[in-house]
């Protein structure tokens, strides 16, 4: 009997298979049947989530400050890093902003703003790469179990940054301006502020945008270094507006960093009307920033404009790409 049986319990082992088996059929039977809505009946769900869209996006946006508040090793660092940078900056540029007698004094101011612009937000892209790739395998799970919408994380995300990107600079405009020694204004000290916040904001939203739209962090990083080259050399600095070949200006004025920079010397010094010396020639401050680096006063306005635009335009496109493109390996 023990030889037809089997081993003590094979049989009870194989009864209970055969019984879920079974049962495991008539489930998805009732689930097939279920699935399908009877004639007459109505959908009274109006979308997938439980919550309305400004309810995922509060409670997203709890999640993530919470998140950001207990990762000292990303925030804190970033608001360190730009207090001794700033400090570093004040100092190699001490009392230099008044100080302006030919051209080589201006390119010297000139070249504070841009190496500043540069510096700050390529420590400001560079760190959020790894961070909002981890965050992206998180979404990539919550989304597929029906917690809450692409839309409402990608807004969070990009909400929860501004308070650390304001305070990164606020603390440089500080710091610098009067270390430097600009005219001191309210207007100018505004547009130094509003000029720095919005640099700061296009670079962390085009890395976050650079993570939606490739599969992995090591892309995101490689495609962000060819980006901080076509930053640099069409920012205005290296290579004068005036001087860019016309087929190339569309680069130009695609580039955000040359907007940021002609915001930056239009307001501080383009109704700065002193005499200086430049190339053997005498001419007013103002008149010289306009000639050389084609940079108006009378046209801040719209380089306010652009300035808000890009990081508007970034971080639009990483909360589309974020919910539209999917790298997880089936």
């Amino acid at each position: 009997m023990t030889l037809l049986l089997g081993p003590p319990g094979c049989w009870k082992t194989s009864l209970l298979l055969a019984l879920s088996g079974n049962l495991d059929r008539n489930n998805e039977k009732i689930v097939q049947k279920l699935s399908i809505p009877s004639t007459g009946s109505k959908d009274h769900f109006r979308s997938c989530f439980s919550l309305s869209g400004w309810e995922q996006y509060k409670s997203c946006l709890w999640k993530q400050q919470l998140s950001y508040w207990r990762s000292p090793s990303y925030n804190l660092t970033r608001l360190m890093f730009a207090f001794m940078s700033s400090l570093i900056f004040g100092l190699l540029f001490w009392q230099q902003g008044k100080n302006i007698n030919d051209e080589q004094s201006m390119f010297t101011i000139f070249g504070s703003m841009f190496s500043a612009v540069m510096f700050l937000g390529i420590n400001i892209c560079s760190p959020v790469i790894p961070f909002i790739a981890t965050e992206k395998t998180v979404i990539y799970r919550e989304r597929f179990a029906g917690m809450y919408s692409s839309w409402a994380y990608s807004f969070a995300q990009v909400t929860v940054e501004l308070p650390y990107l304001l305070t990164v600079a606020f603390i440089f405009t500080v710091i610098t301006y009067p270390m430097i020694g600009y005219y001191l204004s309210a207007y100018k000290v505004f547009w130094y502020f509003y000029a720095m916040s919005c640099t700061l904001m296009y670079f962390n939203y085009m890395g976050m945008m650079l993570v939606s739209l490739t599969p992995n962090t090591q892309v995101a990083a490689i495609t962000a270094s060819a980006t901080y080259t076509l930053m640099n050399l069409f920012s205005g600095f290296l290579i004068p507006q005036p001087r860019i070949p016309k087929w190339w200006l569309w680069l130009f004025y695609l580039c955000p960093t040359s907007w940021t920079l002609h915001g930056l010397l239009s307001s501080q010094y383009g109704d700065i009307h002193e005499e200086i010396t430049a190339f053997g020639k005498t001419n007013t401050v103002a008149s010289f920033i306009e000639d050389y680096s084609g940079c108006h006063h009378d046209r801040l306005g719209l380089v306010a404009a652009m300035l808000i635009i890009f990081p508007l335009t970034f971080a639009s496109l990483f909360a589309y790409f974020i919910g539209k493109l999917n790298f997880q390996r089936r």
